[in-house]
């Protein structure tokens, strides 16, 4: 039975009928009961396909509107399904306004103004708080263009600049244009593609969509609407409220209404705040013309059929009720007997279970388990990942899914328009300066004369001038920017500039090439060595482990799949492994340790975790012990914080084998430490262990599998990895749902400090304060608890007694204070994902590596997360800590590090 099988289930149901009936009328009000879950997606579905109406669903924030977002999507297909969101985080805070929520939100209202098919629309409070141009307004400030219309370039021009649109050489994001010859490409709001419109004369001969990246046509079209910024707060146009603008016959399904009353009110009285204390010169508007309050769209709600989902009945909405018989999927606590015994349950009633999964091997885990627990159980899987599983006792269903099951964190996907990733080689050629040093792949080095237009056989175009030695010049097309990249050296070093045509650069590529196979060579050599050495062999994979991943919380990223099955192969091979994991901070390295330290564990071997301080030591046994609290492991920890006494205990139980896994810093190549049967040692942020520890190292780990993980490694031990001569497994993709770090560099200023650590504790969160000189800590504490008289502010440093110290950390973790004020000894590993705002004092005297681990412990969740690097200003630092900054500034996405 296919998905689309449970939505026609629904239609037929007696209650969606009579539900249907009821929506035909004109201004109904009516509540439905007991649709838990995605239940209620089920029924939206079914209602949207027998009536044929617009449809809106409030929900009650943007996580929950997201979630039933992608229910929807996949069961009425992406285009007839929107997602209308917020386009800013703060009232008046213009610039911050967020390009793909605009861009969002211009698609609704477009895709409202055109004669399509109506749509399912699903927003949240903070969305309808935001007021919108009115229809006329958006049609008077929409351009519409179609092949054969007779424009001039230069109206197209005026237009643009009128709809605040910005002139640049390449359109890399909406509210770009650029034009060349007989060519505009304009980003429009209302799509994700930029346009490519050919002129023949003032006539349109084509119009396209075309990637931002490679530059290459997407599809050809025959009309467009090309829409300005519609959320810009400082034109002055009419608004209404999203409510008035949509049409009349639209159905509005809402979930708790007092919520999104109360939401909208809260919201208002910040804006009125916000606005009493806006100094800049903008005029901006009143925050009643151009926000809703509760009142507003309390009003705005009575002219529409409304249908209120809730499991009490409402004495203010006294309209007909229709009641379900849809309850919550149970909790299962990842015990799969108690599952087994409910699948039976229901095969004896006379339910059909269904397994919704997040991908085909979660399906095929299920498949795994309940062989092994060998259940004869009637089930069905699907894959399909769902918001919420539900019991329908009615239509007799029972709809399970993997994340619930196996508590796991349920990702949402959400559109992300245009990424940053496109346009880098655009983004690249705009960030390059006048005579920076470029690369051509048949030229060799030249110096970067920007771009110009020249005449080729008549027609002008643009190039990129390069110049080369004897004043030698090339004109290359931009169409071939793939042959350029900007040159990479020794820092401060000049490249040798050759005159075009000369043999130099030929010989140098040859030369380079005989180089690279000498090393080829000598890496096979020692290759062979390599495979010559064995270890043990590790079996494979038995029901606890599949059991371990399937309880990981989130669901494993592309990379890290990857990653985990080359570890788990390695250890397999009767060759000792040497493995080196490098991935960005927080894209889920430790999660691969866990899994390989059970494995070795399952196998009756121990396993050693090294890291390089006192608190991450500690975290990592909180995280591994929580991880393998449903498994038969003993896990413990040493470092400077355990007495003699611990120590010794320790010590003999490691000898013993009363211990599996044992985490500490480099106390764990002491001699004095003796393993039963070491099999699996595990290297955390290797680039922090000194050459003394890693010679010791060598002696405990001959013949024993290593994994290294590392966000950060150092040159010698990428050389390494690059060469093969060690095993290299890289994780480029984030985690679901995980946004880059807003990275702000800023002067030491009060207002700024206060107003970002207010705005992080009024969502719930809390903030890392770096100060690294324990001398004066206390009194950055003081002046922080003086802009902060509410904040509840801790402080932390080396210096502190260990158990005080390890005390302060775990009260942090559980959110008992707001603001830790510490030195650089949170710098590694330390996981807190409450925690999304960080400021780094005197941030000019760190390291790259130290100022990229720091800004790590941040963003470790799906919130946005800042970074504030307080800096003195550019002119008073050093050019090499000026770069540092420049680039932690620059590389800001995922996984740039």
């Amino acid at each position: 039975m296919s998905i689309q099988a449970i939505v026609k289930l629904y239609q037929q149901a007696g209650q969606t009928q009579k539900l249907v009936n009821t929506l035909q009328k004109e201004n109904q009000k009516v509540q439905l009961q007991f649709l838990a879950g995605s239940a209620l997606s089920f029924c939206t579905a079914a209602c949207y396909k027998n009536l044929e109406k617009p449809f809106l669903l409030i929900a009650n924030d943007k996580e929950e509107a997201a979630y039933y977002l992608n229910d929807l999507e996949q069961l009425l297909g992406e285009k007839n399904v929107l997602f209308y969101p917020g386009s800013y985080r703060r009232p008046y805070q213009i610039e911050e306004t967020d390009n793909v929520n605009i861009l969002l939100r211009s698609e609704v209202l477009n895709r409202l103004n055109s004669r399509k098919k109506p749509a399912v629309i699903v927003t949240y409070p903070a969305a309808l708080f935001e007021k919108v141009v009115t229809k006329s307004e958006l049609s008077k400030n929409t351009l519409k263009i179609k092949i054969g219309d007779e424009l001039s370039l230069d109206f197209i021009n005026e237009v643009l600049f009128e709809y605040q649109f910005k002139r640049v050489d390449f359109v890399t994001e909406p509210g770009d244009f650029s034009v060349r010859g007989g060519i505009v490409d304009v980003f429009s709001f209302s799509n994700d593609q930029p346009y490519r419109i050919e002129f023949f004369g003032n006539e349109v001969e084509s119009i396209r969509s075309f990637d931002v990246e490679t530059q290459l046509s997407d599809e050809n079209l025959n009309k467009i609407s090309i829409l300005p910024n519609v959320e810009n707060k400082i034109l002055q146009e009419k608004r209404q409220s999203f409510l008035q603008y949509i049409s009349s016959k639209t159905i509005v399904f809402t979930k708790e209404t007092e919520t999104l009353f109360n939401t909208l009110n809260q919201l208002f009285i910040k804006a009125e705040r916000a606005f009493k204390e806006q100094t800049g010169t903008l005029s901006v508007g009143q925050p009643d013309t151009l926000f809703c309050n509760g009142k507003t769209i309390k009003k705005d709600l009575e002219q529409f059929n409304c249908v209120l989902v809730s499991n009490t009945l409402s004495t203010e909405n006294a309209g007909q009720a229709f009641t379900y018989n849809a309850t919550p999927q149970t909790s299962f606590n990842k015990q799969f007997e108690l599952l087994s015994k409910h699948l039976k349950e229901n095969n004896l009633a006379g339910i059909t279970n269904y397994l919704f999964c997040a991908n085909e091997q979660q399906a095929q885990r299920f498949h795994d388990i309940f062989d092994d627990l060998d259940a004869d159980i009637q089930y069905n899987t699907v894959v399909l990942p769902l918001y919420q599983g539900f019991i329908d006792k009615d239509l007799k269903i029972a709809c399970y899914t993997d994340h619930q099951i196996f508590e796991r964190y349920h990702k949402f996907r959400l559109k992300s328009g245009f990424s940053k990733k496109q346009a880098i080689t655009l983004k690249e050629l705009t960030n390059l300066q006048i005579s920076d040093y470029v690369t051509h792949i048949d030229h060799g080095i030249g110096k970067f004369g920007g771009l110009q237009k020249i005449e080729v056989e008549g027609k002008k175009q643009e190039a990129i001038k390069l110049i080369y030695g004897d004043r030698d010049v090339l004109y290359l097309s931009i169409h071939s920017l793939h042959k350029i990249s900007k040159y990479n050296g020794k820092e401060g070093k000049v490249p040798k500039v050759y005159k075009l045509g000369s043999k130099a650069w030929a010989k140098l590529k040859q030369k380079t090439k005989s180089k690279v196979k000498e090393i080829a060579y000598d890496l096979i050599k020692l290759y062979a060595k390599r495979k010559m050495q064995t270890g043990y062999a590790f079996n494979p994979d038995t029901y606890m482990q599949l059991e371990l991943e399937s309880s990981f919380m989130y669901e494993d990223t592309p990379d890290q799949l990857t990653a985990t099955q080359d570890v788990k192969a390695d250890m397999e091979n009767e060759q000792p492994m040497d493995r080196l994991v490098c991935g960005d901070v927080g894209f889920g390295k430790t999660e691969i340790a866990i899994r390989a330290a059970f494995k070795a564990v399952d196998n009756d071997k121990q396993v050693a975790v090294l890291v390089p301080t006192t608190i991450l030591a500690f975290q990592h046994f909180q995280t591994f012990k929580q991880r393998l609290a449903e498994f038969p492991v003993v896990v413990d920890y040493l470092n400077r914080f355990r007495t003699t006494k611990q120590r010794n205990a320790i010590k003999n139980d490691l000898a013993d084998g009363r211990t599996d896994i044992i985490i500490g810093t480099h106390q764990l190549v002491n001699k004095t430490i003796q393993f039963k049967d070491l099999g699996l040692l595990i290297i955390d942020e290797e680039q922090k262990f000194g050459v003394a520890v890693k010679d010791k190292l060598k002696t405990l780990k001959a013949n024993v599998d290593t994994l290294t993980l590392t966000a950060t490694p150092i040159p010698r031990t990428l050389q390494f990895s690059l060469m093969a001569a060690r095993d290299l497994s890289v994780i480029n993709t984030p985690p679901p749902n995980r946004h880059p770090i807003e990275t702000r560099v800023i002067r030491f200023n009060e207002a700024t400090i206060r107003d970002a650590i207010q705005y992080e504790i009024s969502r719930g969160g809390q903030v890392f304060f770096i100060h690294n000189r324990i001398e004066n800590i206390k009194e950055v504490a003081g002046l922080l608890q003086r802009l902060l008289p509410n904040a509840n502010i801790a402080i932390g440093h080396g210096r502190m007694e260990g158990k005080k110290l390890e005390k302060l950390m775990m009260a942090f973790l559980n959110n008992e204070f707001d603001v830790m004020v510490s030195t650089t000894i949170v710098e590694s590993g330390l996981d807190v994902p409450n925690a999304n705002t960080i400021f780094i004092n005197n941030a000019n005297n760190f390291g790259l590596s130290d100022l990229h681990q720091m800004r790590g412990r941040v963003g470790r969740s799906n919130k946005k997360a800042f970074c504030y690097f307080i800096t003195p200003p550019y002119h008073m630092m050093t050019d090499d800590a000026r770069k540092r900054i420049q680039a932690l500034e620059v590389f800001t996405e995922l996984g740039s590090g």
